[in-house]
C-alpha cells in the first residue's frame, strides 16, 4: 500500500512586488489567481491525497476568491514568516508524506512530482533543482572573482519530505534563524535530501515582469472556442419582465421557472457550450424549487465561474434580442452594461442587439421573446 501524501502550499505573504494591491499569490493569470493555478495542478496528480493551504491572518476574503468552487480542506492560518507557516501547516498534516510548495510557483509540471515522490523512497527529502547557466561573481564596488558555477544549483520548491522527519527538523530549529526554504530546514537536522530535475516552469513570479511573461506563455497555448445559446419565453400576466439583467416596466411578464429573463438565459448556455458543461437545466433544473423565481444573473455567473475555473478567458459576447414588444433600444445601453458588470468584462467585449421577425411567427404574434447568444472564450490546450 502507497504511502498517503499531502501537498502543503504556502500562501501566507503579503508582498505586493508584482504590482497592484493584492498579494502575488491572488493575483490573476490568465484568467485565475497564481494560488488558483497552484492548486489545480497538484489536485490533478494521482500521487497527492489532498492538498491543504496556508494563508495570511485576514486572507480570508481572497483565499475564498481565489479558490472559487474548489474542494478543499478549511485553509490554515500561517505566522509571521515562512517558517512559522511552514510549521503550522506541518501541525495539521496527518499523511505520511508531504510536498511543500510555494504559491508563487503555480505552473508546476507533474513529471516534477513524479520525480519527487520516486526519490522519497530512497530518501527522508527530496527538492528540484536546476543548473546554474550564467556566469557567477562576486561583487563589490566593481565586479570580483567568479564563482565556480558546477557544484551550484537552483532550488525551487515542491520540496518533498517524510512528514514526521520534517516536522521533528522544523521542532529542532532555532527560532532565532530565518531559513530560507525547508531543504535549510532539513539539512539543519542531519537529513540526506536528494535532488532531482526540476523545470524552468516553477519560476517564481515575483515582479511584473514575471507575470507579463507567465500571461504570454499561457496565451500560446490556448485555443478559441465559441458556442451558441437559444432561448425562448412566452408572455404571462404581469406588470414587467426581465431582460439582460434589467428590470422593464411592460403590461405582461415573462412566465417561467426563474424570473424568465430570456437574455442571461441564453448567454449561460452559450457559455456552458464553449466548456462543454450542458445547458442551464442541466445546472439549475425548473424541476428543483429552490430555483423558483431566482434571479438569472445567478445562472450566468456560475456559468463565467465554471470558464474561470478551467482556466478560460471570456473573450467577447453577442447577445440578440428576437421579439415586437417591448422595445428594446430604450434599455441596450443598461443591458449592455449590466452584463459586462456580472462577466467581469469591459463593454467593449459585449454586443447587445434586438430585431423583429417582421411579425412573422410566434414572436411576430407577441406572444413571447426569444433571444440567441454567442460566446467566445479561450481554454488552455490541455483542456480539449
Amino acid at each position: 500500500m502507497r504511502p498517503r501524501t499531502s501537498a502543503l502550499i504556502v500562501a501566507a505573504g503579503s508582498g505586493t512586488r508584482a504590482g497592484g494591491d493584492l498579494p502575488k499569490q491572488y493575483a490573476p493569470v490568465a484568467g485565475k489567481a497564481v494560488l488558483a493555478h497552484a492548486i489545480d495542478a497538484l489536485q490533478a496528480h494521482d500521487g497527492i491525497d489532498e492538498v491543504r493551504v496556508v494563508i495570511g491572518v485576514g486572507q480570508e476574503r481572497l483565499y475564498a476568491d481565489a479558490i472559487g468552487g474548489r474542494k478543499l480542506a478549511d485553509p490554515i492560518i500561517g505566522g509571521a514568516t515562512r517558517r512559522e507557516s511552514v510549521a503550522n501547516g506541518l501541525a495539521a498534516t496527518a499523511t505520511d508524506l508531504v510536498l511543500i510548495h510555494d504559491a508563487a510557483r503555480p505552473f508546476l509540471p507533474g513529471a516534477v512530482i513524479d520525480r519527487l515522490l520516486d526519490a522519497l523512497e530512497q530518501a527522508s527529502a527530496a527538492v528540484p533543482i536546476l543548473p546554474v547557466a550564467d556566469t557567477l561573481a562576486d561583487i563589490g564596488e566593481s565586479l570580483g572573482p567568479t564563482v565556480a558555477r558546477n557544484r551550484l544549483a537552483r532550488v525551487q520548491t515542491p520540496q518533498a519530505f517524510h512528514t514526521q522527519a520534517i516536522r521533528a527538523a522544523h521542532a529542532a530549529w532555532d527560532a532565532a534563524l530565518e531559513a530560507t526554504d525547508d531543504a535549510q530546514i532539513a539539512r539543519a537536522a542531519g537529513l540526506f535530501v536528494k535532488t532531482v530535475e526540476g523545470s524552468p516552469s516553477l519560476d517564481k513570479l515575483t515582479f511584473p515582469a514575471d507575470f507579463a511573461a507567465a500571461e504570454q506563455r499561457l496565451a500560446a497555448n490556448m485555443v478559441s472556442r465559441t458556442a451558441l445559446g437559444f432561448d425562448v419565453h412566452g408572455f404571462t400576466e404581469g406588470n414587467h419582465l426581465w431582460i439582460g439583467g434589467i428590470r422593464i416596466p411592460h403590461s405582461r411578464s415573462l412566465a417561467g421557472h426563474s424570473d424568465a429573463d430570456v437574455g442571461l438565459h441564453a448567454l449561460t448556455d452559450a457559455l456552458l457550450g464553449t466548456i462543454g458543461e450542458g445547458d442551464i437545466g442541466t445546472h439549475f433544473p425548473p424541476s428543483d424549487p429552490k430555483w423558483r423565481g431566482a434571479a438569472s444573473h445567478l445562472f450566468l455567473t456560475h456559468a463565467r465561474e465554471l470558464v474561470v475555473a478551467k482556466g478560460g478567458r471570456i473573450d467577447h459576447v453577442d447577445l440578440t434580442i428576437i421579439c415586437e414588444e417591448p422595445k428594446v433600444g430604450p434599455h441596450r445601453a443598461a443591458i449592455r452594461t449590466r452584463v459586462a458588470e456580472l462577466l467581469g468584462l469591459a463593454e467593449a467585449k459585449i454586443s447587445i442587439k434586438a430585431t423583429t421577425t417582421e411579425r412573422l411567427g410566434f414572436t411576430g404574434r407577441r406572444e413571447g421573446i426569444a433571444a440567441q447568444a454567442l460566446a467566445t472564450v479561450r481554454l488552455p490546450e490541455t483542456d480539449q
